[in-house]
């Protein structure tokens, strides 16, 4: 492998596989743009290398006993990057602003269950009346029910401090550019004027632990063709490239820079419940199914063995239990059985008064990595171990997926979902009824009870709410709600010379802050 330079120089680069799609903090839709973002700026807490939340911009953060109240006191001196003083005052103005409807924040949901969150962003209440209130350097908090993932959240772009004189004076325009974009992290932004692919991370004179940034300058530039990226790596010219594709993965499994990092995310098939699909809302076709999905074989086969194959929602990695990942705590059996499964498929054709059925799988091009392998090697083995089902395929741009999704207008949808915080109610949330993002669109009463009651009386209690969502994984399981495949991860190409670069499975994906060449 190549290096990235001389011994003297200190400069990383790395390369981003989508280009950027704004910078403001609120809005980011991209989460390479969340990458950016979470080096240029920093919340009231940041994540450590094992991805636990740790103070940042507050000293401490306390909750009361009964969760409901949190009290944050911020650092002194805390300064932006134009040195102006950064206050308590910014973290309230940016969260009033995130719940606004005007911004509409793609990640505003992510503040429900704090007081009166939900009410403004369906127009019902004013946004300062957000439960959150400054007095000097220290915050308070108020929820309208306890919020475990709180700690977690204060880690997320969306939660970061703004300005509100910046804001205002560059409306629209604000987080377009680097020069119509504020900071109070680690690093500025530099040289990136909204379209153009080459820019930089330079050094932010006045961030509040500067001390520790080791690196002045890391270079960034877009290279969308992985293959592209690689040779990059090879020749010296980046010190990071993703192998994520299997032959990539493949090819380079060998090098000393190769790992392979667990994202936190689970590729799983949603089921149409909504009714528009007859043969969906039986639970014993949906059961054969699940049954009919060799895991395993689809990890080796088709995906090189770059993933680990589901035996649960929530993927590993996520959270633990008393020491144990939440993923083992919570494991269900979801072994390949094709002889229960051919006689789950009967019985269900038998109920639905079918010979035989069509279904169709539909899958984004641009967004799940190898969407047509694993659709192709699904329809393969689907029908030719299920007799009386044929298998379509389509094949749709990720907008038009998301809408088909919101829509009911799909039958089974091969997506994924990555934690937006480390507790696994952000992945069983997607199972509840009217949740926005439940494709699945169905509805369960005894899920329903067991979730509220996981947020509710036992929020506070993790080992009480650890057997709730056991329980909620197991009625997932049970009533083949959905299909997890397999759990997500990066396989990637790292410059073993390059120290405390950290790819988060949670949050902002790839953290700068400590990295630096030995």
């Amino acid at each position: 492998m190549g290096n990235s330079g001389n011994s003297n120089d200190k400069t990383l680069r790395f390369s981003l596989p989508t280009p950027l799609n704004g910078l403001d903090s609120a809005t980011i839709t991209d989460e390479y743009s969340i990458t950016v973002v979470g080096n240029a700026g920093e919340g009231l807490m940041r994540a450590d290398k094992n991805g636990k939340p740790q103070p940042a911009l507050a000293k401490s953060v306390k909750s009361s006993s009964d969760g409901k109240t949190w009290t944050i006191k911020l650092r002194n001196g805390l300064k932006w990057s134009d040195g102006s003083k950064l206050t308590a005052k910014d973290v309230v103005y940016a969260w009033q602003r995130a719940n606004d409807q005007k911004t509409a924040s793609e990640y505003a949901y992510l503040y429900s269950g704090i007081k009166n969150a939900d009410a403004i962003q369906a127009g019902k209440v004013d946004k300062k009346d957000l439960g959150i209130k400054a007095s000097g350097n220290t915050l308070t908090v108020s929820l309208e029910k306890p919020m475990p993932q709180f700690k977690s959240l204060l880690t997320f772009p969306t939660f970061f401090p703004q300005k509100q004189s910046f804001v205002e004076k560059y409306g629209k325009k604000y987080g377009t550019t680097t020069s119509k974009t504020l900071y109070n992290g680690p690093y500025t932004f530099k040289g990136w004027n909204g379209t153009n692919n080459k820019f930089k991370l330079v050094k932010n004179k006045y961030y509040w632990d500067a001390k520790n940034v080791k690196t002045p300058e890391i270079d960034l530039q877009v290279v969308q063709k992985p293959e592209v990226a690689v040779q990059m790596y090879k020749t010296g010219k980046l010190d990071s490239a993703l192998v994520n594709t299997p032959q990539l993965s493949q090819a380079n499994k060998t090098n000393k820079g190769y790992r392979i990092t667990p994202q936190a995310t689970t590729v799983f098939l949603a089921y149409n419940q909504s009714g528009n699909v007859k043969a969906l809302n039986n639970k014993k076709i949906r059961q054969a199914l699940n049954m009919v999905t060799n895991r395993s074989e689809l990890n080796s086969q088709v995906l090189s063995g770059t993933s680990t194959p589901a035996t649960s929602f929530t993927p590993k990695g996520l959270s633990t239990v008393n020491g144990t990942d939440f993923a083992t705590y919570a494991k269900q059996d979801y072994t390949y059985n094709k002889s229960e499964a051919q006689k789950l498929f009967k019985e269900g054709l038998s109920e639905l008064g079918e010979k035989s059925i069509t279904l169709e799988i539909e899958a984004d091009t641009d967004r799940v990595a190898n969407a047509k392998d694993v659709v192709n090697y699904l329809q393969g083995q689907w029908s030719k171990n299920l007799p009386g089902l044929k298998v379509t395929e389509k094949f749709v741009p990720f907008k038009q997926r998301l809408q088909d999704g919101t829509d009911a207008n799909f039958q089974v949808m091969l997506t994924q979902w990555g934690a937006d915080y480390a507790e696994p109610t952000t992945f069983l949330d997607l199972a509840s009824t009217g949740n926005a993002n439940n494709y699945n669109h169905n509805s369960n009463a005894d899920y329903d009870a067991l979730w509220n009651k996981a947020k509710g009386a036992d929020a506070t209690n993790d080992t009480k709410r650890a057997a709730d969502e056991k329980g909620l994984e197991k009625i997932i399981h049970q009533e083949a709600i959905l299909n997890p495949l397999y759990y997500q991860a990066q396989p990637e190409l790292v410059n073993p010379n390059i120290t405390g670069f950290y790819h988060h499975a949670v949050g902002v994906p790839l953290d700068f802050k400590l990295a630096a060449r030995k």
